[in-house]
């Protein structure tokens, strides 16, 4: 909660409870206008909020109590009604605006202020989603650059078209997320790219996220001197806004249509990890798993934007904003859950990108038939040992090249995203029991350092990392290695 948000709620309160005896002490018409002037500051500084209405009832009956006389008495059982009431009326008071705080973002750590535009990339590629056979596909792409400068106007945190996207998954009307405007992202709005020629990275969301909830990650990478071109998978992210104002959001339909009779595909795989089978028994059914389950289309589809992206990197570095500022020779992809295993993808597809990396993702698909012919890094969650590593099967062939395997001790799937600083309480985020900046410090440097070392070819020992953080098992595999 905000210092004024809690002055709101918790005067209010003990007006309300202790009303008989400060009534004795104060003047009423005294009591009246603090109340008053408390919420005008609120409103002034902090401005209204969605979370903050069981505050703002206690607020209004604690109005309505400067009103009653002093000596009007209740019943004993009408009194405790009254105080149980109350007292539930500030637990929840306190708990929503503290469940969805304002919260800070790490700030950026590296020599390069950051600074994000938008582009919008229409594809002559037919749109499968919709129902109209004339739409074409069209991608909002969130593109991060360093800069030298450090002033401009801060880059709000999640545009409209994500924060109803948002909403709209969980219910919410779309002004719950309308206090995102306060939080401080530490990012500027199409200032000047800095006079230097950086390498590329693609970046792929998760599921029905979207590239604005990886701000930490984000940024903290940019500020080492990478451009990443955040694509927004449409219909399948949050929500995306165009530059005509049309806001399009996850496509629920879509999704219950190609996720729908798929299960029967996977159920023998879960068997095979819970009937304790070798690893060799194992590996044919999660191969067929992998390889036929409907995820694995959506994978290769989203790797076709990945690779739609790549194909205009010379366009944007010969013309227009980024002239002169893309290494288009040192393009790296890489991408969280569903989309770490479309930036797989994306390197087995195309040739153009060097290196790539996955961070907590199931890599469905051909991999498991095949190996990576260059660099690759999988970051994993600290998984229990009873899930499903389908990755052991799925990575059995690593890399002719090198392939690093971490993982991030105490983190849970959410914790590469913004998930825990937008939520704080672990049972809802579904973040692990690790400090959100430590998992975010740790992720970053895994790797900015794993794409120093294969686009800027810098002398970087990822090993190293191993040794500075004790939250931290990297293994590296150099050429083919099974590991079971």
């Amino acid at each position: 909660m905000q210092y004024l948000e809690f002055i709101l709620t918790i005067m209010p309160a003990v007006y309300v409870l202790f009303h008989r005896t400060i009534n004795t002490k104060i003047n009423k018409a005294y009591i009246f206008g603090l109340l008053l002037f408390i919420m005008s500051i609120h409103l002034l500084f902090d401005g209204y909020r969605l979370q903050m209405i069981p505050a703002y009832i206690l607020w209004i009956i604690s109005i309505v109590t400067t009103f009653l006389k002093s000596y009007q008495t209740s019943a004993i059982a009408i009194r405790i009604l009254k105080i149980i009431g109350l007292v539930v009326l500030l637990i929840v008071s306190i708990a929503l605006p503290s469940i969805f705080p304002v919260f800070e973002l790490p700030q950026p750590t590296g020599p390069y202020k950051v600074s994000t535009k938008d582009l919008h990339l229409i594809l002559d590629r037919d749109e499968v989603i919709t129902k109209d056979k004339a739409d074409k596909r069209a991608l909002m792409i969130k593109v991060w650059y360093p800069s030298n400068e450090s002033l401009g106007e801060q880059d709000p945190y999640i545009d409209e078209g994500g924060r109803h996207g948002f909403a709209l998954k969980y219910g919410l009307p779309n002004s719950a997320f309308n206090y995102l405007d306060k939080i401080e992202t530490h990012i500027y709005r199409d200032i000047n790219i800095a006079k230097e020629k950086f390498p590329v990275l693609i970046f792929s969301h998760g599921y029905n996220s979207k590239a604005n909830s990886y701000y930490a990650l984000l940024s903290e990478i940019v500020s080492h001197g990478y451009v990443v071109f955040a694509v927004n998978h449409t219909y399948e992210s949050t929500g995306s806004t165009f530059p005509d104002g049309n806001e399009v959001y996850f496509n629920y339909q879509y999704a219950q249509e190609i996720e729908s009779d798929t299960w029967h595909m996977m159920e023998p795989v879960v068997k095979a990890f819970k009937n304790d089978l070798t690893f060799e028994e194992r590996h044919p059914i999660v191969k067929k798993g992998l390889t036929s389950y409907f995820v694995r289309d959506m994978v290769e589809r989203w790797a076709m934007d990945v690779v739609d992206v790549v194909n205009q990197i010379d366009d944007w570095n010969s013309s227009g904003f980024f002239k002169g500022h893309l290494d288009s020779s040192n393009i790296g992809v890489f991408g969280h859950s569903r989309g770490g295993g479309a930036a797989g993808e994306a390197l087995l597809t195309d040739n153009r990108i060097k290196a790539g990396a996955n961070i907590d993702g199931v890599q469905w698909g051909r991999i498991v038939n095949t190996s990576f012919d260059d660099p690759f890094l999988y970051i994993s969650a600290d998984w229990p040992e009873n899930k499903e590593n389908l990755n052991s099967h799925t990575y059995i062939n690593k890399s002719k090249n090198v392939f690093y395997e971490a993982k991030v001790l105490g983190t849970l799937h959410s914790n590469f995203m913004d998930i825990p600083y937008m939520i704080p309480v672990k049972t809802l985020s579904q973040a692990g029991e690790i400090d959100p900046d430590l998992a975010i410090e740790i992720t970053s440097k895994v790797v900015t350092a794993f794409f120093d070392k294969h686009l800027k070819n810098k002398e970087t020992d990822l090993t190293a990392l191993d040794a500075d953080y004790d939250m931290l098992n990297l293994n590296v595999f150099e050429g083919n290695s099974i590991n079971r």
